[in-house]
């Protein structure tokens, strides 16, 4: 234990917020990899070539299609946050959070990590469409910014939060046909 705390947060379970779209982007990841097997059974199959070795193949490329999009399920509480994929699960405290950085590229992630040296990358992505997540993991950076843990991040964060707020506005636009 460091800092008199231990490393598992108290958990809440009517104060947690989940991934409203994790349903959806797994089904997505399922029927990508279903059309794939499909499209490469049925092209085996008309070309005459196809045959159980073949078949397996296929079966196993699909699956590893499907390991390749299936989204991490990201949820949150008071104290912390897990991103849950399908080899592991990653446990973060965000109200001791150590730093928080934002990863550009080709998929951009947020890591963050705590006192413990647990680390997390998520989406950025699944904030803006999570304000519940979003909520959950501001109020705790706050908490761990006033508390001095927080040594580097309020910059990232800070872009993160204007980018949720300007994705907000536009909705807002969208909705009432300001757009």
């Amino acid at each position: 234990m460091r800092h008199g705390l231990s490393r598992a947060p108290e958990r809440h379970f009517d104060t947690e917020a989940y991934d409203r779209r994790w349903a959806r982007d797994l089904y997505s990841a399922v029927r990508c990899a279903a059309v794939l097997l499909a499209l490469l059974l049925v092209i085996d199959w008309a070309a005459g070539t196809l045959a159980p070795w073949r078949a397996g193949l296929w079966c196993t490329l699909a699956a590893l299609l499907f390991a390749v999009l299936s989204p991490p399920r990201v949820s949150a509480g008071t104290g912390w946050l897990e991103s849950r994929s399908l080899l592991r699960t990653r446990t973060v405290r965000t109200d001791l959070l150590v730093s928080v950085r934002c990863l550009d590229g080709v998929a951009q992630r947020l890591v963050l990590r705590d006192a413990f040296g647990e680390r997390v990358e998520i989406d950025p992505r699944v904030l803006i469409d999570n304000p519940a997540l979003w909520h959950r993991l501001d109020e705790d950076a706050h908490r761990s910014e006033a508390c001095g843990s927080l040594l580097c991040g309020a910059t990232a964060l800070r872009r993160v939060s204007k980018r949720i707020d300007c994705e907000t506005a536009r909705t807002v636009f969208k909705v009432s046909g300001l757009e």
